[in-house]
């Protein structure tokens, strides 16, 4: 067996000595994070009340019930984004944008009008699109 000598952990990964100041590094990565939650759009709300995952929203509107079912449409290249097949899951949607859905009932065009942070109702999921057969 070969014994290397030194630290028996890499330079970034030693633990702290009472010496160091641990504290300022978490809370400089506290107000990194803090900068990156605060960012704000120009109409003044949040920047995630303005954007969504495809699956997601399919999510939440109720086309589908499960979301891992929203992930999988998105992800067969089932839905279209303003005309665009899509063939991921993570595709980012904005209010305005055109979604049309194949599902086995026929072929669903519909207008994002809206975003929530949770699922809701199924009178909640109606208010996040406008169907534009």
């Amino acid at each position: 067996m070969i014994r290397k000598s030194g630290s028996r952990f890499p330079a970034f990964a030693k633990p702290a000595s009472a010496g160091e100041a641990r504290s300022d590094r978490i809370t400089l990565h506290q107000d990194n994070r803090a900068t990156t939650d605060a960012a704000q759009s120009s109409d003044g709300l949040p920047a995630e009340c303005n954007r969504q995952r495809i699956d997601r929203w399919l999510w939440h509107a109720r086309v589908v019930r499960t979301r891992d079912a929203a992930a999988a449409l998105a992800g067969s290249g089932y839905v279209r984004v303003n005309g665009t097949r899509i063939d991921a899951p993570g595709r980012i949607v904005r209010t305005g944008d055109v979604v049309t859905v194949t599902l086995d009932g026929g072929v669903r065009v519909l207008r994002v009008t809206g975003f929530v942070e949770r699922r809701g109702p199924s009178g909640a999921g109606a208010s996040l699109y406008e169907v534009l057969e």
